[in-house]
């Protein structure tokens, strides 16, 4: 029973997980920090003179244009410290576009160290590095039963008055909107966490069908 309990906590948790591809404006980018996995790989790259352990970061079809990059980079920095600052910035930044771009996702620019990525990635790499992943499990299925709850509640209550008058009625509307796309939000991640490409990399769910994403609806 614990068991089976844990398995629909962590199908959970993998649902919010790829939940955030169907609320971009919420999701905040890992990968193109100063301090990101992708920019330390680079580092170590350039101090080995290997390109090697940044290939993973990328699709194989990109490896000829990081390798163009990485063999440049290395010519350039021997030039003093200054053309290495800039050398190795440009390849940063194409390491991370293209990794971005294996995505499907835009490249920005590069954030400084430090950026605040928020609980949920930060969580996610501190299970990698303890070996336990029971605090990211609790945090994100704690938000998507708190979400669903807050959202079945406000539906409810507007329900109770969606025949009074057209506005009360809109106003119910707007509250089930949101409430529903959110749940198939939830469960269109869940169906397609467990999809792989054939590259092995996971799949991103599906859009909801007929409509984005509703924004939270303010009292």
């Amino acid at each position: 029973m614990k068991t089976n309990r844990m398995n629909q906590v962590i199908t959970l948790a993998s649902a919010l997980i790829g939940a955030a591809l169907l609320f971009p404006q919420s999701v905040r980018a890992h990968c193109d920090t100063m301090d990101g996995p992708v920019v330390l790989a680079a580092k170590v790259a350039l101090e080995k003179k290997d390109v090697t352990p940044v290939l993973k970061w990328v699709k194989k079809e990109a490896e000829p244009e990081i390798k163009a990059a990485f063999t440049r980079t290395l010519a350039v920095r021997t030039q003093g410290p200054e053309a290495r600052e800039l050398a190795d910035q440009f390849f940063f930044e194409t390491l991370v576009r293209v990794h971005r771009a294996g995505e499907g996702a835009p490249f920005t620019g590069l954030k400084p160290a430090g950026t605040e990525l928020g609980p949920a990635i930060e969580e996610a790499d501190k299970a990698l590095e303890s070996g336990s992943v029971d605090k990211v499990v609790k945090l994100v299925t704690d938000e998507a039963t708190a979400g669903i709850r807050r959202r079945f509640a406000e539906a409810r209550e507007k329900k109770a008055h969606a025949e009074h008058n057209v506005d009360a009625g809109r106003e119910f509307v707007a509250a089930y909107v949101e409430y529903v796309h959110y749940v198939e939000g939830l469960h269109q991640a869940a169906q397609a966490a467990g999809a792989h490409h054939e590259d092995g990399h996971a799949a991103a769910p599906a859009q909801p069908a007929h409509h984005e994403p509703v924004p939270e609806h303010k009292h």
